[in-house]
């Protein structure tokens, strides 16, 4: 008996590993009712972490399945869900789906499965939206699937598995989103490309392409980012594309959503969205009211947001969808503080008079039409009219504020419309399914920018004193653009795809109008006035090219190349402001140059997402600011110049890791992640100008780094979901940044604008909990409560340093009916 029962626990257990052992491959094929093969379909064993996405031609493997008895699960956007009953007892099982189109939601376990495998965070598909993405370097982030503080639209929380991005905190509540990657400035997100549903939201996309309106988090579907190659489908900037997606409507008639959210510092925000589909005409809307009064003194804010879209099917073949967009705010500015004002105390405020004013006005009609099963077309027009006020105090922060003087208004008027028409076409070549992108854009502008004197209160006052005669400038700027573009997905193999691209681009920058060179006395009165009228028009024309390499091992990990030339118009901004702090070169030039990536990306059956690549930028005629001294007033200032040439080379890694579905293989109701979003980044000047070097500084050199352009950003943090719980911890650090190009110290000089901004981290706490039709959310910002800021402006909300917001505690209540 002693001898038995080990003999018989040897081989219990010998059996047991050969069960374990015994695993098989399952494979197959899903296809429409018409037998047409769906590429990018979802297939998965329900209740586990096995998961893929089928090939081209619809095909499918899913690998190292152990034997036993399973709900085998295919689905497609637009399409039914299809669950099948297998049991897995041999090597290999072949099962196949045939699926017809949605007729009703998807059930809730897949969905809640895909969303665990996006951990909040995804890649744009091949094609997708009328857009060619193969090769790219691409994140969408998927809101539904992240925990943030969607209230305030808190960029280092949603963004946060997004590596690259260098984030500005210069408000309290979201108003502005301003985000920069590899070394471009952050500065409301100029140097993207942004949009909403797939058209323009800047406020001038050529000549003033700053962002004043942001989308409400709460309303998004997702946040698509295209890095560095997106210059040939949306426009030659070297940042690439943001595209906000608006929520779709709901498949019932009526949806009612409500969020209500109190913070700190009397914050109050009140999301409110009807949705339904009613036929063939569905509708979504929201309307949003946020105030508050801030972290610091003279920082109180509101602001109204809302939205609707209405898309009508009217045929199979023809989709229409209007959509209007109207934002306006008011904000208080505090204003900006010296280095060590904000040593002695980050919260305090030196400009009671600063006040910032904006009115969005977005109309968007969009149409879908489908040629064939083959081609399509897709026609997007739009009308931005908006306004942008800010009227304070311009002068250095270290002079005061007299309130007996008169204030500064710089007002923007801007009307520009747009069309966009593309055509997506899938032929077969050598026996592989490729993709065929043309389209054409035009756009025209009308812009305004006036600046002169206001008056001397404290109130939001936005009236010029002689609007007839400004003391500063009045000029009209107009831009045409028309651009050409196409791209084409060639599939060599099965696996194997080159993406060639061409864009061109024709631009005319036309502007009229007069600045004027005022000098004052030390008891401020005029001594010295010059007129001086411009009348300019610079046409020009020129051809980008790109290309792209897509790889796919197996259908969890892909390797990635492309290469896109980028090219930037001089901005309005670049041409004329008036600021005591800055002058500008009347020479100023357009910039050109390239973006490349390196990469490999993939998901490993769904407990581990990953994308870790190589950049390199090149960046010709660079502007930037340089200190120079002002030959009349003999007082330090910051010049807007062509420094040279930058190269940017870095590194951007992302992970994550689904510790629970690792280690289990059902994990439905469970999930623990860590994540982490690094990049690693060397931004430097390899050439300055000969003008440079002569007549401005001997501080700017080869080598300097470029501004804006931090070694080291690290975001990283741990997920838990259990069920209705979800909770995250996120810690960020971003290292030491220039905000010139001279590298200029703290010691230069006291306005806080030429001197670095230091490196910095901060950390966040999340939770919500879900019961029924409500949810509940809270959020810590700045736990450890740690003094730190992202910017120092030249001009408003400054100038100098804007501190970031302190420790802050948020909570939200949502019903859904």
């Amino acid at each position: 008996m002693s001898l038995r029962f080990p003999l018989c626990l040897i081989g219990f257990i010998l059996f047991l590993c050969n069960v374990y052992a015994q695993r098989a491959t399952l494979s197959g094929q899903v296809q429409t009712s018409d037998s047409k093969p769906i590429a990018d379909a979802v297939v998965t064993l329900k209740g586990t972490k096995y998961y893929v996405r089928t090939s081209a031609d619809g095909a499918f493997v899913l690998k190292d399945i152990p034997y036993g008895s399973y709900t085998l699960v295919a689905f497609s956007y637009g399409k039914e869900l299809l669950e099948k009953p297998i049991i897995v007892s041999s090597s290999e099982l072949t099962v196949d789906f045939i699926l017809g189109d949605l007729n009703k939601e998807l059930d809730e376990v897949v969905v809640q499965s895909e969303r665990e495998r996006t951990f909040g965070i995804t890649r744009m598909k091949a094609v997708e939206n009328f857009g060619i993405y193969e090769g790219k370097k691409t994140e969408v982030v998927v809101m539904k699937d992240i925990t943030a503080n969607l209230a305030t639209n808190n960029p280092r929380q949603v963004f946060a598995r997004v590596p690259s991005l260098n984030i500005w905190e210069m408000d309290r509540a979201g108003l502005q989103l301003s985000i920069g990657a590899r070394g471009l400035n952050p500065n409301r997100t100029a140097n993207f490309n942004t949009r909403q549903n797939g058209y323009d939201i800047a406020a001038e996309s050529i000549g003033y392409p700053e962002s004043y309106y942001t989308p409400p988090m709460e309303a998004l579907e997702r946040i698509e980012v295209v890095r560095g190659a997106a210059s040939l489908q949306y426009g030659p900037q070297f940042g690439g594309m943001v595209n906000f997606v608006m929520k779709k409507p709901a498949a019932k008639p009526f949806e009612f959503v409500t969020r209500q959210t109190v913070g700190s510092w009397k914050f109050f925000n009140s999301f409110n969205s009807i949705s339904g589909t009613y036929k063939k005409l569905g509708y979504y809307g929201f309307y949003q009211y946020k105030m508050g009064d801030g972290w610091r003194p003279n920082a109180d804010f509101t602001q109204h947001t809302a939205y609707i879209a209405l898309p009508l099917q009217l045929s199979e073949k023809l989709k229409i969808t209007s959509e209007y967009t109207y934002m306006t705010y008011l904000a208080h500015q505090p204003g900006g503080l010296t280095d060590k004002e904000f040593e002695e105390d980050p919260r305090q405020s030196k400009r009671a008079r600063n006040w910032m004013r904006v009115n969005w006005n977005l109309v968007a009609v969009s149409a879908e039409y489908k040629l064939s099963d083959q081609t399509q077309l897709n026609w997007r027009n739009f009308l931005n009219l908006s306004s942008r006020d800010a009227v304070g105090n311009l002068e250095r922060i270290n002079s005061y504020d007299d309130p007996s003087s008169n204030r500064t208004l710089i007002a923007d008027e801007f009307k520009n419309v747009g069309s966009e028409l593309r055509m997506l076409h899938q032929y077969r070549l050598g026996g592989q399914q490729n993709h065929l992108l043309v389209g054409a854009r035009f756009y025209r502008s009308y812009n305004l920018k006036q600046q002169g004197d206001a008056n001397n209160a404290s109130t939001p006052d936005f009236y010029f004193l002689n609007p007839d005669n400004l003391e500063n400038s009045d000029y009209t700027f107009h831009n045409t653009n028309v651009a050409l573009f196409a791209e084409n997905i060639f599939t060599i193999t099965d696996k194997f795809s080159i993406t060639p691209g061409i864009r061109w681009e024709f631009i005319s920058t036309n502007y009229t109008g007069y600045y004027k060179r005022r000098v004052f006395d030390t008891a401020d009165n005029l001594v010295y006035e010059e007129r001086k009228d411009e009348t300019r028009k610079v046409p020009r024309n020129f051809v980008l090219l790109g290309i792209g390499f897509s790889y796919k091992k197996n259908n969890s990990t892909e390797y990635y190349a492309n290469f896109s030339q980028n090219y930037r118009a001089v901005t309005f901004s670049d041409v004329r402001i008036n600021n005591p702090s800055i002058s500008i070169d009347s020479t100023i030039k357009d910039e050109r140059g390239y973006n490349a990536d390196l990469g490999i990306r993939g998901n490993l059956e769904g407990w581990f997402n990953y994308d870790v690549s190589l950049f390199y930028m090149r960046y010709n005629n660079r502007i930037d600011l340089v200190p120079q001294t002002d030959s009349i007033l003999f007082i330090e200032r910051r010049f807007r110049t062509n420094i040279g040439t930058s190269r940017h080379i870095g590194a951007e890694i992302f992970a994550e890791v689904n510790l629970w579905k690792f280690l289990s293989s059902s994990s439905i109701d469970r999930r623990l992640t860590v994540f982490g979003a690094m990049t690693l980044a060397d931004a430097r000047y390899v050439m300055i100008r000969e003008e440079v070097k002569k007549d401005i500084s001997a501080e700017v050199k080869k080598n300097n780094f470029v501004a804006f352009a931090p070694r080291l950003i690290g975001r990283g943090g741990l997920t838990f979901g259990w069920k209705n719980w979800k909770a995250i911890y996120q810690a960020s650090y971003t290292s030491l940044q220039y905000s010139d190009a001279a590298n200029s110290d703290s010691n230069r000089e006291a306005t806080a604008t030429l001197a670095p901004i230091y490196s910095y981290y901060v950390m966040d706490l999340s939770l919500s909990y879900r019961y029924k039709f409500l949810v509940f959310e809270g959020s810590v910002n700045n736990l450890t409560n740690h003094a730190y800021f992202t910017r120092r402006a030249d001009s408003y909300p400054g100038p100098g340093i804007i501190p970031a917001d302190g420790r802050s505690f948020y909570l939200t209540v949502q019903a859904r009916f």
